[in-house]
């Protein structure tokens, strides 16, 4: 059931919450998505992009990384700055693309095949509102863009993807792009407990410095589990079975919220059930997978 091989970018605040590098693992480990690059964005996106090709580097790979851009369009304050990457010494010593922006590096590589790359994003949504304002041509070029961000449950809350900067995610909403979002109504319905984070900690030397990310996370959180919120939508486009979606559109209010209206013709399919043990299943066998591909 899995989609055949795709080009991805993958979008990413990594280094705050663990979830980001969990996907980065889910991505890592299926062969049927070749990544074609990773940007960073929001606050010190140098950092976040060594700490991405650092662990790649873990896994055996050799990943194109490009910093972004450092604040919102929004103008809002990034959220938990400056504990990124504390688990790993000498990360300046990474290499990483400092001779393109990421916005540029965004639609150079979309344009080079339209249709033919998709674009995973799984933070605060400058990154892509800024290619999207770069080239006319770049959201119509994406084949699918995945997106982690809002909440479309009955007592929906503000998200941090899309609370970070609205102005960005009104623009991405807005565009031509097609869209498939899963919101916090189904990621909070999956946790990763603790066997399946000691399973990852056995998986070598990537898998190792996954299970101390979780380890700085569920410090701050006081919890003994993780909610792989990004790695759920990394895999909805390697499985799109085993997750349900409705066409629609979404706006974004001044308050963050995100307001989802079924339509046929819309831009967004949004995530409204999912098999959350298959993927919760998924996400640790792929992992685990990372390390020997």
């Amino acid at each position: 059931m899995n989609q055949p091989t795709a080009d991805v970018l993958l979008d990413t605040d990594i280094g705050s919450d663990v979830d980001d590098a969990l996907a980065l693992g889910v991505l890592l480990g299926s062969p049927e998505a070749h990544i074609a690059g990773i940007t960073t964005v929001y606050g010190d996106t140098l950092l976040r992009a060594r700490l991405a090709h650092r662990l790649g580097a873990l896994a055996g790979r050799d990943l194109t990384v490009v910093p972004g851009a450092t604040e919102t369009l929004s103008g809002k304050d990034v959220w938990w700055a400056g504990h990124e990457g504390r688990a790993f010494p000498d990360l300046a010593t990474e290499p990483v693309r400092d001779d393109i922006a990421a916005d540029r590096f965004l639609v150079d590589t979309v344009l080079a095949e339209p249709g033919a790359s998709d674009v995973i994003a799984i933070a605060p949504l400058t990154n892509i509102a800024r290619a999207i304002r770069l080239e006319d041509r770049f959201a119509p070029g994406v084949r699918t863009l995945y997106l982690m961000g809002g909440d479309f449950g009955p007592r929906a809350k503000a998200e941090h993807n899309i609370v970070s900067d609205i102005t960005a995610a009104r623009i991405v909403f807005g565009s031509a792009v097609r869209i498939v979002v899963t919101g916090l109504d189904i990621t909070t319905r999956l946790r990763i407990e603790r066997d399946g984070v000691e399973t990852i900690r056995a998986a070598g030397p990537y898998g190792e410095a996954l299970a101390r990310e979780i380890d700085g996370w569920t410090g701050f959180t006081g919890e003994s589990w993780s909610v792989p919120h990004d790695p759920i939508t990394a895999l909805s486009l390697l499985r799109p079975d085993l997750y349900t979606t409705e066409r629609g559109t979404v706006e974004v209010t001044d308050e963050g919220l995100t307001l989802f209206t079924s339509d046929p013709e819309g831009n967004v399919d949004l995530v409204v059930d999912a098999d959350v043990q298959a993927i919760a299943e998924q996400i640790v066998a792929r992992i685990v997978r990372a390390q020997g591909l």
